[in-house]
């Protein structure tokens, strides 16, 4: 059982091919390392399958493609330019798949789903078995097991967010690297540029990961000779990429997505990264798993002579073994570095699923020395029964100091639903029934706010004169995704957050603030922005008239302006290129969620009625 499985791999000696042979014990080794492919495929379907969801941040992304279907763009609002979605790419391939079949969107993203999920850990060891082709060992499936033994790692398969196409990302990185890294054949010009252009996707599946895609291009660069070859690579890899990024600077406004501004990805919170670390391994014990294919490793390649890297070292076998490690490794330390997340082992899925590559399958050999080897893989069997009937995060449901939550436990749990699905599953949820019926029943139109009660929502209503048909009707909460796919595309809405308000977003992140909840925009704000009735009895006690005239003020700072205007204008030529002019410095402004402290950053001064403490 090893990371790397022989001397000739990890020197550069070219291992030569072994002459075809029929014999039943060649035969048995090809049954039993398919068998162990297609067994480990069928229980990640499974399991996938069993604890399959959409939760509301999935919800998030099927808004915006309904907003691209209905011919609004991508956004999440119409007429407001926002990128909710962190995922560029899962975003037009959910759309694609939805525009193509036309069935609904939630039955779409969960198909995707399972067919990526499966199609990746299938993917992973088919590379990994490549690695050992013609060497003699039984094939058995190591890390894949480990992979989807975790709860979270099904927990996410489905539940209609990026995970599942960020590990068919990497599953593809990995085999076409494996395939390019083979030393008894020189790739072919096609294959190099398919792996560029594979590579240069990194950013859009996912923004980090460019650390990925960004050593892999890196290696295949150094590695191909001739500037011409390496400038067809540079090109290969940067034509989408580098396209869709003029294009997001121009539209959005931002050289990155929003949700990026709204969590302030740039910080650090190593203390709480480190939490969420061990919120993932302490539960199902998974560094067990881990010591025990490291310690297989070590004992096959203890008396192995490692070759003195040089560039013809970077296109081997080893190489490429370091390079999902090593990738692996930083992907971990920047999860940690930024606090991981609020949703139980998502952000550390990706890395998790790094560093099992490598020894996704193992190789057994067929002597007394192969013994040692089984009785470690049968231990990492033997865990992965344990971690697969393990039912999740311990108090999973209950938001503690951690901020941390088992999600679809705590979606499962609150909406009554042991596999929400349908948007239509949320209505269940506290509040999302008395915002349909409040809508229903205002006309007019209004900004509705979640009041203390569940029951029923507080209703700002729009100035007179009411215009025919009635105003828009805005929703300002938190859970973006139950509330917009319950309410039609012409009902507005916001969240506190900011994931698709850039007024939140651009608010001063709060220290102490739960994680992936950094950002919480007072309502004052909102009725100041969307110009509602300002004044009691018409809005609910808790909002103050002098608060929401100082907000009235503070809009008028001319950098808050910018920001409105980035986004709301109409999108010229002019626009355009203003908006991908000024993109960096839109997304470093910030500004105090007081709006008499921002009064005062601005220098502007406050109106009559209002305050200045």
């Amino acid at each position: 059982m090893s990371l790397s499985t022989s001397h000739d791999e990890l020197t550069d000696t070219p291992h030569p091919a072994s002459p075809p042979s029929r014999s039943a014990r060649e035969r048995v080794i090809r049954l039993v390392g398919a068998l162990g492919i297609v067994v480990t495929g069928v229980l990640t379907f499974v399991g996938a399958w069993d604890r399959r969801w959409v939760a509301d941040d999935g919800l998030i992304v099927l808004r915006t493609v309904r907003n691209l279907l209905a011919g609004n763009g991508p956004v999440f609002n119409a007429g407001e330019r926002v990128e909710t979605n962190t995922s560029a790419a899962w975003t037009y391939v959910v759309w694609f798949f939805g525009w193509l079949s036309g069935v609904r969107l939630e039955y779409v993203v969960l198909t995707i789903a399972l067919v990526l999920t499966t199609a990746a850990v299938v993917i992973a060891m088919i590379g990994t078995s490549a690695l050992h082709r013609g060497r003699g060992h039984l094939l058995l499936p190591a890390g894949a097991l480990v992979y989807i033994a975790v709860p979270p790692a099904r927990d996410f398969a489905t539940s209609g967010l990026e995970t599942c196409l960020v590990i068919f990302w990497l599953a593809v990185t990995w085999l076409l690297m494996v395939r390019w890294s083979e030393r008894d054949r020189t790739p072919s010009t096609r294959s190099v540029l398919w792996l560029a252009f594979w590579g240069g996707l990194s950013p859009l599946v996912r923004p980090e990961l460019v650390i990925v895609g960004g050593i892999a291009l890196l290696m295949i660069f150094v590695a191909t000779p001739g500037w011409r070859a390496k400038a067809a690579i540079v090109a290969a890899a940067g034509i989408v990429p580098v396209g869709y990024q003029i294009w997001r600077m121009g539209y959005y406004a931002l050289p990155y997505p929003n949700t990026a501004v709204s969590k302030d990805a740039g910080g650090s919170k190593w203390a709480q990264g480190l939490t969420y670390l061990w919120n993932l391994v302490g539960p199902y014990a998974l560094w067990v798993p881990l010591v025990l294919l490291i310690v297989g490793a070590a004992l096959l390649v203890r008396k192995v002579r490692v070759a003195r890297p040089t560039l013809a070292w970077i296109r081997t076998p080893a190489a490429v073994i370091a390079f999902a490690l090593v990738s692996g490794l930083i992907s971990l330390v920047y999860a940690v570095r930024v606090g991981g997340d609020f949703m139980h082992g998502r952000t550390l899925l990706p890395a998790l699923f790094l560093l099992l590559l490598p020894v996704s399958v193992v190789p057994i050999r067929l002597a007394r020395a192969g013994v040692v080897g089984l009785l470690l893989w049968l231990g990492v069997v033997v865990w992965a029964a344990f971690a697969a009937n393990t039912l999740g995060m311990p108090q999973g449901t209950t938001v503690g100091r951690s901020g941390i939550v088992d999600e679809r436990a705590f979606y499962a749990l609150n909406t009554g639903h042991e596999h929400p699905i349908l948007a239509s599953d949320y209505l269940d949820y506290p509040r999302m029934r008395a915002m349909v019926q409040t809508i229903e029943d205002t006309p007019d139109g209004g900004l509705l706010l979640p009041a203390a009660a569940y029951t029923y929502w507080d209703v700002v209503p729009p100035p007179l004169p009411i215009p025919p048909g009635g105003a828009e009707h805005i929703v300002y909460y938190l859970n973006l995704g139950m509330t917009s796919m319950n309410v039609g595309l012409d009902v507005r809405v916001l969240d506190q957050m900011g994931l698709a308000y850039p007024l939140a977003s651009h608010t001063v992140r709060l220290d102490d603030g739960r994680i992936g909840h950094d950002k919480s925009l007072y309502p004052d704000w909102v009725v100041a922005d969307t110009g509602m009735v300002d004044i009691h009895p018409f809005m609910p006690a808790y909002l103050d008239e002098e608060w929401v005239a100082d907000a009235k003020a503070a809009l008028t700072c001319p950098q808050i302006q910018e920001l409105l205007t980035s986004y709301r204008s109409d999108l010229t030529r002019a626009r355009f290129v203003q908006n991908f002019k000024h993109a960096f410095d839109l997304a470093a402004f910030r500004f105090d969620r007081v709006p008499a402290y921002e009064l005062q950053e601005c220098n502007l001064t406050p109106p009559p009625n209002g305050t200045t403490n």
